[in-house]
């Protein structure tokens, strides 16, 4: 088992997330006679394909949750930018600001030294409006970052994915062949 293991899989080392590299079986009669029995072969070949179908959703989620997350820190961004910017020319802002669902109050805010914003698990912060950007951009930054990570991993992880597919189907037909030329020797 440890054979075919690094036979027809092998480590990443360190890029895409640990996900290991599928080899493309070149010969498949080489393989398969190294191997018990095809069936063995073709089972373990369909869980690793299961696994990487797994792997593949799990990042298109996380995908999708962090190009939820990015208009949220732009907007929140552009916002303190707008305040911060008030503030420097001592400018009152005339506001509606939610107290809760549908629920809105009027305010009139005049040179703001500090904003607070939510960092998640039920905790805000209060910053001054330059630690605010600075710690927003970084956010930004970063979930920018690993969204493009995240696109070079599925990428990646799409073609092993395809690797598999055909290595499936080469060691398929490998047997089907096998069995007709059997049948017909009998």
């Amino acid at each position: 088992k440890q054979r075919r293991q690094k036979f027809w899989m092998a480590e990443s080392a360190g890029k895409h997330r640990g996900i290991p590299e599928a080899k493309f079986i070149e010969n498949v009669e080489a393989f398969v006679t190294a191997e018990s029995s095809i069936d063995a072969v073709l089972k373990k070949m369909q869980d690793d394909y299961s696994k990487y179908k797994f792997m593949e959703t799990k990042l298109s989620q996380s995908k999708t949750s962090l190009k939820a997350k990015l208009p949220e820190i732009r907007k929140t961004l552009d916002t303190v930018k707008y305040l911060k910017g008030k503030a420097e020319v001592n400018e009152e802002i005339s506001t509606h600001f939610e107290l809760a669902d549908n629920v809105y109050a009027h305010a009139k805010i005049t040179n703001p030294a500090s904003v607070c914003l939510w960092l998640g698990a039920n905790v805000m912060v209060e910053f001054t409006p330059a630690e605010a950007i600075e710690l927003l951009t970084k956010n930004m930054n970063q979930a920018t970052n690993n969204l493009t990570e995240l696109d070079e991993d599925l990428k990646w992880l799409r073609d092993q994915i395809t690797t598999t597919e055909v290595n499936i189907a080469r060691v398929f037909n490998f047997d089907v062949k096998r069995r007709k030329a059997a049948s017909a020797a009998t």
